[in-house]
């Protein structure tokens, strides 16, 4: 083997080591994220509630996790990242089968908010470890290794919810989703075992701010967080709003948004598989403008799906597109900082989730003022124009 060969070889190893750790644990954050959106007519119904209330859960759960990142960052840059993210996996999986014994809407958010607090330590830091461990050529195809683990815990999200929440209603969904944060934790523990002790040292509130003065002192900090804030509301946005669309045109329902949603996170999967020959054919601008564009088709099918193939196509779409854009920003990120990597990556998710927490409301709006079809056309040519601005940067 050459030189070039063997050190490949090696950034491939310590990639396959930390999706093997931190792998589970990145899964069932993402798998609990999104399990809510099917079955909003049903919680609805339980506790007599508009769609549009119970639809909030979903902001319920990622409020909570952008609000706590910068908190997590600078913590887990001080006392250890894969300490902090064993600890959250654990509160992840209480708090979910905290949240399925719910005896009124009111304590579900409470719990599902909680939930979202406790996720907030897992793909972040994830992502910081994987930026620590491999170097930046080999970067972005290591994140988006990480991004199989989520996406796959969104397909599994919007698949299962709807099948589980028919057999066991929306409260067996959300065991189903504690067994899994009891797993990742499991992962972890038996990797901690046989791996070198981390580095402590004492937090100081003074030293994290003074990280974060210099992570926004950086002129490509700002504009990558606010393009991450858009990204997130345009396109989950309208997670809450796939369900009472198929039902209002009698072609879906519950189980068959779960599908259209599942097919996002399927989009993302076909990402993955094609992001090395993607960028060296287009490179990163490039993809980043095809993303836009295959986003923006993608909400125009939303808004003008006549039937359930062509929803879960736009599904599909949309989340092949997003992927194209996010994948580029998530790399970017991970080189604002590098000595505060942990911190950079949660102002990132602070941005990223803030903006996804927005989205329902925004849409929600939208709805009552030009009517979701409108509102999702807006979407289509916002999303075009971030792309544009992200491409040329």
């Amino acid at each position: 083997m050459t030189a070039s060969d063997e050190s490949e070889a090696a950034e491939k190893a310590k990639m396959r080591r930390v999706l093997a750790i931190f792998g589970p644990a990145v899964f069932s954050g993402a798998f609990a994220t999104r399990v809510t959106d099917p079955t909003v007519a049903e919680i609805a119904g339980e506790f007599s509630i508009t769609a549009a209330e119970a639809a909030l859960l979903g902001t319920a759960y990622t409020l909570p996790f952008a609000l706590v990142q910068p908190i997590l960052g600078p913590v887990a840059d001080s006392i250890g990242k894969r300490r902090i993210v064993m600890i959250c996996v654990a509160l992840l999986g209480i708090m979910l089968l905290a949240a399925a014994v719910s005896a009124s809407f009111g304590w579900l958010m409470a719990f599902r908010a909680a939930s979202g607090m406790a996720a907030g330590g897992m793909m972040p830091l994830t992502l910081a470890i994987m930026g620590d461990a491999v170097s930046l050529k080999y970067r972005q195809v290591a994140l988006s290794r990480i991004l199989i683990f989520g996406i796959s815990g969104q397909i599994a999200g919007g698949v299962v919810a709807g099948p589980i929440a028919a057999l066991a209603g929306w409260r067996g969904v959300l065991v189903v989703c504690a067994i899994a944060a009891f797993f990742g934790l499991f992962a972890l523990i038996l990797a901690a075992r046989g791996a070198a002790r981390e580095a402590m040292t004492r937090y100081d509130p003074v030293v994290a701010l003074q990280r974060y003065r210099g992570i926004i002192a950086n002129p490509a900090a700002l504009p990558l967080f606010a393009a991450v804030a858009v990204e997130g509301g345009l396109v989950f946005g309208t997670f809450p709003f796939i369900a009472p669309l198929l039902i209002e045109r009698s072609i879906g329902s519950t189980m068959e948004a779960g599908f259209a949603i599942g097919a996002f996170g399927l989009g993302g999967l076909v990402f993955a598989a094609l992001v090395a020959p993607l960028l060296r054919r287009f490179g990163q601008g490039g993809v980043i403008r095809i993303g836009g564009a295959t986003a923006a088709l993608a909400l125009t099918g939303f808004a003008l799906a006549p039937s359930l193939v062509i929803a879960t196509l736009a599904g599909l779409a949309l989340g092949l597109g997003f992927y194209m854009i996010h994948n580029a920003i998530q790399t970017r990120a991970t080189e604002l900082a590098p000595q505060a990597r942990a911190s950079a990556m949660s102002l990132h998710a602070f941005a990223f989730f803030g903006g996804q927490s927005l989205g329902p409301i925004v849409y929600g709006l939208g709805d009552m003022v030009f009517g979701l079809p409108i509102t999702l056309g807006l979407a289509a040519g916002a999303i075009v124009i971030l792309a544009l601005l992200l491409a040329r940067r």
